[in-house]
Order: C-alpha cells, then structure tokens, then sequence
C-alpha cells in the first residue's frame, strides 16, 4: 500500500462529505482526539482504523458492495465537544455507527448520545470502567481494553505479600478508574498513598516527594503504580529522582507508545502488563499490520494503532455476518458474544456489557541499545480466561 491509499481514506472527513448519504455507503463517524493533550493516541487510532479497514476488506473498502466512508470527528479531548461531534454525526451526517474517542472523559459525555439516537458507538481506545460499568447502555461496545483488564494484568507482576504500593495517576477519569481498578485487583500487596495530579503536570517535584514520604519508611518491597495517558508523562522525573538507588523505591507501570517508553530505558528489569507491543503476538494478522506499517512510514505500528486496526476488524467482521445489514438492532444482536481477529488475537464481545474479552501481555522491561525505547519482552501472555473481569454495568 502506497502513501497516497492512506491519504486517499483520509480525504473521506467530514469537510468532504456530502450532508446526506449516498445509497449503498456505510457510514461511520471517527470521534477522537485529533488536538489535544492525547493527540499522538488519537492519530494512532486513525491511522490503525485505516489499515484495518483495508486489510478486512482486502483494499477495496467494501462490504458487500458497500462503500465504506469514514467521517473524522476532532473533539480536542473535550467532552462537551464530543457529545455534540456525536450527536451531528448520527443525526445530520447519517453515520451508521460511530468509532472513538480517545479520552474516558470524552467517551463518558457521548454514551447517553448512542442511547439517544439509538446507534452503535464502538469505544476505541478510551479506557475507564464505567464505560462498559455503570454507564453503560446497550449500544455500547468496546474493543479497547478497560480498566479492570489493565489492573488485574498489571497487578500480576507485582502483587506479593509484604508489598507497600504508592500510585500515581492523572486526576481524571482514566487515572481515578485505573487506581480503583488497581486496588480492587491486589489480593496481596498493600495501597498505602494515592497521588493524583493535573493532566497537564509537567513538574513532578512535589507529588514524586508525597509518594517518597508515604514510601521511604515502609519495611520490604516498597513500588510506585504509575497510570498515565498522554500530557507529560512522569517517568523521566521519577529516574531523575533514583528511587530505586537512595530509597529502594521500584517502579512499575503498563505499556504505553513507543516515545513514551523511550523513559523506560531508565528502568530496566521493570515489570507490569500491556495492551500491545508489536513484537510480542505470533498471528497473521499482526504479521500483517506490522507490514503495512513499515511500508508505509517505515516504522513499527504503536499501541493505539493496533487498537484501531482492532475496531476495523470488529465492524467488518459484524457487517459481513449481516450481509452489510447496518440496522442497530440487528447488529447488536450480532455483535453479542461475536469472536473476531485482530492484531492481538481472538478477541470476543462478553454479552454482558459488550466488553472485548482480550489477552494483556506481563512484560519485563530490557534496555536494548538497538532501540530508542525500553524493549518490553514477554513473560507471560495472560489470557482472557485467566482474568476474572467484573461485569460492572446494572443490566
């Protein structure tokens, strides 16, 4: 696939779209973080979507002589700028369905705009449980991992008896759902400080001080828990701070993209669970995204593209079951409990609420001079079966 193919589906926006839909067209409306503080997660997802699309459909972006159009939706990681991006694309862009958006925060403003036009929103990336919790409505689905699925995952690397754990976590929806999840995931280890701060920190002298002072007294293996999702992230000043040598401070995290995991060269032997790191799944079709993504930006695809690639892979799936039928109902029927591949293997929509049952990845980080990056090797493949996820929603 050339470069011009992508810019090509890129060109399908919104500004280039006609307000009504032609017959024969699928429309699905793209809300995520094109600006804003998660703009390299949103892109991703974009450019994943994209890939996804044309791999499914074996480049012809078409379900059963269909055309597949895709709108872009930038919603800045706003959320009352999401809810209204959303309810324009169901209600004066004709969108079938709807993918994105980036943030939890957006994600949250938008669920009750699916229930009111009574249209499929599929909730890639954004992460918090109450999105398939107790937000939750039946138009709902999410390939993306959430919450609980991060935490019992990345509890499994560190979760031991005599364990004193500090986590720090942005002061938002993503960060006060991930250390809820955290807590409620450790059988063993011990919570002794939360610290939350602003999604825009970029100095982390105070807070790392706060997570020193509730740590540095503790008696046997003493860790700090990082959940974080785009701004500045807080790694470069927790190696500066040299817990691990002046405190016997470990820290631990879960994957995140590749610029990001350059600070984890600063810990190597690190341990904690991902989402996707592309050298870890054995599969065709990650064979396949990994191929189309150093032909086209000769580079590794990254976190979040892996997730879009997983939604396009989910829609096609689910369309081609409905012979291209893009009725709501009829596709959550479908839907349901429906298996479908992608870049990380098999994943399946529980029933229940509509989550992508998936595998996350236990890692330990090396710091390999071949890579700009702290390499993520893998331990353990921990499968779905392996976590018990809670159904969080009150259907």
């Amino acid at each position: 696939m050339q470069r011009r193919s992508l810019l090509t589906l890129a060109a399908l926006s919104a500004a280039s779209l006609p307000v009504f839909a032609k017959a024969g067209e699928i429309r699905i409306a793209h809300v995520y973080s094109k600006t804003g503080l998660l703009e390299a997660y949103g892109k991703q997802t974009q450019t994943g979507l994209m890939m996804g699309f044309q791999y499914a459909t074996g480049g012809t972006m078409e379900i059963d002589g269909r055309k597949i159009v895709l709108i872009e939706k930038d919603d800045q990681g706003k959320p009352d700028l999401g809810k209204s991006l959303l309810a324009t694309a169901y209600a004066d862009d004709k969108a079938d369905l709807a993918v994105g958006p980036t943030s939890s925060g957006v994600a949250l403003a938008m669920l009750p705009v699916a229930e009111e036009y009574k249209k499929i929103l599929l909730v890639e990336p954004a992460v918090a449980d109450a999105i398939t919790g107790d937000k939750w409505n039946k138009y709902i689905f999410r390939t993306g991992r959430n919450s609980s699925q991060d935490a019992i995952a990345n509890a499994a690397a560190m979760d031991r008896d005599g364990v004193s754990v500090a986590t720090l976590a942005q002061d938002y929806a993503f960060g006060r759902d991930g250390v809820k999840a955290f807590k409620d995931a450790l059988k063993h280890a011990r919570i002794v400080h939360e610290e939350y701060l602003p999604q825009t920190t970029t100095d982390f002298t105070a807070g790392i001080q706060r997570l020193i002072d509730a740590l540095k007294d503790k008696p046997g293996r003493k860790a700090v828990e990082v959940i974080w999702a785009g701004g500045t992230p807080p790694f470069n000043a927790l190696a500066a701070a040299d817990l691990k040598k002046r405190y016997g401070i470990e820290v631990f995290s879960g994957g995140n993209i590749l610029p990001a995991m350059a600070a984890y060269k600063n810990f190597p032997g690190m341990e904690g669970a991902t989402y996707y790191y592309f050298g870890i799944p054995k599969n065709p079709v990650n064979d396949a995204l990994v191929a189309m993504h150093y032909k086209e930006f000769k580079s590794p695809p990254d976190f979040f593209t892996a997730g879009g690639f997983s939604a396009a892979m989910a829609i096609v799936t689910a369309l081609r079951k409905t012979g291209g039928d893009t009725n709501t109902n009829k596709l959550i029927k479908t839907m349901e409990g429906m298996s479908f591949e992608t870049p990380k293997g098999l994943m399946t929509f529980r029933k229940e609420d509509h989550q992508a049952m998936q595998s996350m990845y236990h890692f330990r980080i090396k710091n390999d001079p071949a890579f700009p990056w702290g390499v993520p090797e893998l331990v353990h493949e921990i499968k779905p079966e392996e976590m018990h996820i809670p159904i969080r929603n009150k259907r």
